[in-house]
């Protein structure tokens, strides 16, 4: 679905019950790579336009006393995976979710934040370009043995706007195939069992 127009005027968005904030890319690899334009880059898209979306919701969402909003953050907001203004970004995420889920769960709106692992998806495409076998390599990595679909997102995210999840507000849901949990793998390599 594609979704346009005046966004500092609300009401060119209808009724909003629900708000999947979803936008994310990194600019910088690595810290030596990180400039501060692509730093400021990073903020913006992968915080700064949550605060924002957000912000234009919440009114309404608080006149009628309900909604839901969930933001896509990363596991990278919660370890060091690279890619650091991302993940500064990612982990501001986090807290700017709990404060939305504290301030505004009293008025009826709760606030969670999913953190995908590794998912296949097109912004890969340049590592695939300089590594075609990167997936096969990174699914080591995740004690599922693969790396995620955006179904797999997509299922977790429907789940957080529903009615069934009317109690989980300011959660942090990994959905990483066990990544965050420990990798037998790593284990594996280093001691040779």
């Amino acid at each position: 679905m594609k979704l346009s127009g005046d966004f500092m005027k609300p009401k060119i968005l209808g009724h909003i019950d629900v708000l999947i904030n979803n936008a994310g890319g990194a600019f910088g690899e690595n810290y030596k790579e990180t400039t501060v334009e692509n730093w400021n880059a990073d903020l913006a898209l992968n915080l700064t336009s949550h605060y924002m979306l957000t912000r234009l919701v919440l009114p309404e969402m608080v006149e009628r006393g309900l909604g839901v909003v969930t933001n896509i953050s990363s596991v990278n907001g919660i370890q060091a995976l690279g890619n650091p203004a991302y993940s500064a970004a990612k982990a501001g995420l986090i807290s700017f979710t709990q404060t939305v889920a504290t301030e505004y769960g009293p008025k009826g709106i709760r606030c969670n934040v999913v953190l995908p692992g590794t998912v296949e998806t097109p912004v890969w495409k340049h590592r695939v370009e300089a590594r075609p076998d990167v997936f096969e390599k990174v699914k080591s990595w995740y004690p599922v043995g693969r790396v995620g679909r955006p179904e797999d997102i997509a299922a977790a995210v429907a789940f957080l706007s529903a009615d069934e999840a009317g109690f989980v507000n300011g959660a942090s849901l990994a959905v990483d195939g066990g990544l965050t949990a420990g990798s037998f793998k790593m284990i594996k390599d280093m001691i040779g069992k």
